[in-house]
């Protein structure tokens, strides 16, 4: 750790905001639940581990921001439902809501089980949309807001997670329409896909997987993982005003990964070329740290 949460955005631009962060005990979730703190907002986040909440809004309120946190299955409608209402209740009202939550694992098609499917989808779709909805019906249909749903790259399918690529397919049409529908109460929906970032969310998979993960960044154009940090800049931007204007949308951060097709020889950009000002890592998160399978 080394000084506090370097962003790029406005000291204050979310001051007197509440908003709520799914999924925000690790990974890109505590990245941007610390960027929105640092920026003035008070985060509240919502897991199913309640020792990770703790652990990271004590992170925060030993940063000098604000946060709060529940324990909540986002897949359980009526702990959703009490969830939201206790968060409007304490706070008045939701600004913002960032779906990042979510799950996957690596199978075959022909290997997944129903419960494994209804499982992968619950986290990525049902549970995006329930937060959404009661976000919508206890706050923001009277007072407005944004929602950014986190979803991935899935642009030419996910070979090895059949369950999770259709899960997130429909979290970028829920993001459509939904932004459509809630516009006339002055919500914005957007969506932001992060492609092969290196966060926690890597040392989830089995050990036989590590090579894979570590090869990943070859098949990437700009040559090498996202950091957290973009990812949260993108999320952050989505939410501020500077985005009144957007809705609908998807933002892609993944590095032109969807564009490779075979026939391009060379993919990876070379290292003299990652380090050049407009694509060189951005790293804001001080509390930032390696995934072990890439240590």
């Amino acid at each position: 750790m080394s000084g506090p949460y370097r962003s790029v955005f406005a000291p204050g631009l979310f001051r007197g905001q509440v908003v709520v962060v799914t999924g925000g005990g690790s990974g890109i979730g505590r990245c941007t639940a610390h960027e929105l703190a640092s920026l003035g907002a008070h985060v509240v986040l919502i897991g199913r581990k309640v020792e990770k909440l703790h652990d990271v809004a004590g992170e925060i309120v030993g940063d000098g921001g604000r946060c709060s946190f529940h324990a909540c299955d986002i897949r359980e409608e009526a702990a959703v439902q009490d969830v939201v209402q206790a968060i409007v209740v304490a706070h008045g009202r939701i600004h913002g809501l960032v779906n990042n939550a979510g799950g996957q694992f690596i199978s075959p098609v022909e290997k997944i089980s129903a419960k494994g499917w209804d499982a992968v989808v619950a986290s990525n779709l049902t549970g995006g949309f329930l937060m959404a909805r009661e976000c919508y019906l206890q706050s923001m249909q009277e007072h407005g807001g944004a929602i950014v749903n986190i979803v991935a790259d899935m642009w030419g399918s996910m070979p090895g997670m059949a369950h999770s690529g259709a899960a997130r397919a429909g979290m970028v049409s829920f993001t459509e329409t939904a932004a459509l529908e809630w516009a006339r109460s002055g919500v914005r929906v957007n969506a932001v896909a992060p492609g092969y970032i290196a966060s926690s969310g890597m040392d989830h998979y089995p050990p036989e997987a590590a090579d894979m993960l570590r090869e990943m960044r070859s098949t990437v154009p700009a040559g090498r993982f996202g950091m957290e940090a973009e990812t949260s800049a993108g999320i952050v931007f989505l939410l501020s005003p500077a985005a009144s204007f957007v809705s609908g949308s998807v933002l892609r951060i993944d590095g032109a990964r969807p564009q490779v097709r075979l026939g391009w020889g060379q993919v990876a950009a070379p290292a003299e070329a990652q380090q050049r000002d407009a694509v060189k890592p951005f790293d804001g998160f001080h509390r930032a740290t390696v995934p072990k399978v890439l240590r």
